[in-house]
């Protein structure tokens, strides 16, 4: 839509804003279209995949259950040309750091001189627990830089102020998902306990093993109590980080398996937790939905509170504890001054979750984004993207990011680029899919069978 039929979408609501959101795993797919959403009432939503080892299967977009009416698999050059031809009003950037950083060079390419270009909006699928001041920078130069809380907001002002670059687009909002009835205990006893895993953390296949260990070992002391192993992926999937040893493998070296009221589970993590008592998490933003809920919450401590698990983030929270704890009886309950700072209201609370389509509805953390974001739609033109990083502030670091994503150091696409497919007969552009796909699944493959085999031939 042309800027100067910006501000007529806003007197007409029925005028849907076009909405591009490009995303990397499940994850980034998952908070990039429900961020677009609560940005915009009913957003005409044309979903892209961004190509690599995490471009989600249909199995892992069906079990995220938020669709688009547009939904395709590109490449950074692709997309870039896509942007340039369909004029979107908003695009939502929910990619690891440098692929964002690719994008915003691409887009200032396209547009060097303040022009009708669409806004653009990035932030973090979760909990940012590391990274803060690489992952900042990189997202640097968006339109809107959404923070998930007060807490993260005044973070991510410090980086940017930090390095003297402008912070003006840093938004506090709120996790997207966090929605969902507010918990309700059916009697004195905690009836279902969900393990929520995460692929990346703990890293270890000792840790990983041990916990699950524990996880059973609390099914069979409490064999009142169904105990949920609530999986990522299947092997073979990969999500936002890479899963090198899948809890189902370790499930399977289990002497005499899992008991009869233990088992993995997958699904939609908000339907999951319809039906939870007790969540426990390493580290998982699953712990933040739970607690948004009211439901009993415990971050582990059985591996020790440590910044590479990224369990330090729940100090204060009043749920940090061990499976011993948790054996015992312990049902953590968050505290409200930091549940508060972290954005997390609570359905109970807030008198339920909060509606995308009402800004003026009181405690709406959305509602300064939308606000930001109507005003840059009314502007006539939008000014050229001016991130951080440029070929003076890092002339080391930016060429390679680029490159990555075959754009020049000027970020505009590299030879070839842009074109890749145009022109192809149906039966080439079908086997270069195949091919894809092959290549793919034998990366997957290799990470998650090869490399641990050869990792512990190194160490013998």
């Amino acid at each position: 839509m042309p800027a100067s039929n910006r501000a007529a979408s806003r007197s007409h609501p029925r005028t849907a804003l076009r909405v591009a959101v490009l995303a990397d795993s499940d994850t980034r797919w998952k908070w990039g279209a429900l961020t677009a959403r609560r940005l915009s009432d009913e957003p005409h939503l044309t979903g892209f995949l961004l190509r690599g080892r995490a471009t989600p299967t249909a199995r892992q977009l069906g079990e995220v259950g938020v669709r688009a009416d547009r939904l395709s698999e590109v490449t950074c050059a692709q997309f870039l040309a896509e942007v340039e031809r369909e004029k979107y009003d908003v695009v939502v950037l929910a990619l690891v750091g440098g692929a964002v950083q690719a994008v915003l060079h691409g887009i200032r390419a396209l547009w060097p001189e303040p022009a009708e270009r669409p806004v653009l909006v990035t932030g973090y699928v979760g909990v940012v627990y590391e990274k803060l001041a690489d992952g900042l920078l990189l997202r640097h130069g968006a339109d809107l830089v959404l923070a998930n809380s007060r807490y993260d907001a005044g973070r991510f002002r410090a980086v940017y102020e930090g390095v003297g670059a402008d912070a003006g687009a840093v938004t506090e909002t709120a996790l997207p998902f966090l929605e969902g009835a507010a918990y309700e205990r059916a009697g004195s006893r905690t009836h279902t306990v969900v393990f929520a895993v995460q692929p990346s953390v703990p890293e270890s296949r000792a840790d990983r093993a041990y916990l699950l260990e524990r996880a059973a070992g609390h099914a069979r002391l409490h064999p009142g109590r169904e105990v949920l192993i609530k999986l990522r992926s299947r092997p073979g999937e990969h999500t936002t980080h890479l899963e090198e040893q899948p809890y189902q493998r370790l499930a399977e070296r289990i002497p005499g398996g899992l008991p009869a009221n233990c088992r993995l589970v997958y699904g939609n993590m908000g339907e999951v937790l319809d039906g939870t008592d007790l969540l426990v998490t390493v580290s998982s933003t699953a712990a933040l939905e739970s607690l948004h809920r009211g439901i009993p919450t415990a971050v582990l401590t059985d591996l020790g509170i440590r910044e590479a698990l990224g369990n330090h983030h729940f100090l204060g929270s009043g749920c940090l504890a061990s499976w011993d704890q948790l054996d015992a009886g312990l049902l953590p309950q968050g505290d409200p001054d930091w549940l508060a700072d972290q954005g997390v209201t609570g359905a109970s609370r807030a008198g339920g979750p909060f509606a995308a389509g009402d800004p003026s509805r009181a405690g709406d953390p959305f509602a300064a984004a939308r606000e930001r974001l109507a005003e840059l739609l009314e502007l006539p033109v939008l000014p050229a993207v001016a991130p951080y990083y440029t070929q003076v502030t890092a002339p080391r670091y930016l060429p390679g990011i680029l490159a990555r994503h075959h754009l020049a150091p000027d970020g505009s696409p590299l030879p070839g680029a842009a074109r890749d497919g145009e022109g192809e007969s149906r039966l080439r552009r079908r086997l270069r899919s195949y091919l894809r796909d092959a290549a793919r699944g034998a990366y997957r493959h290799g990470v998650q069978r090869v490399a641990p085999v050869i990792r512990r031939m190194g160490e013998l």
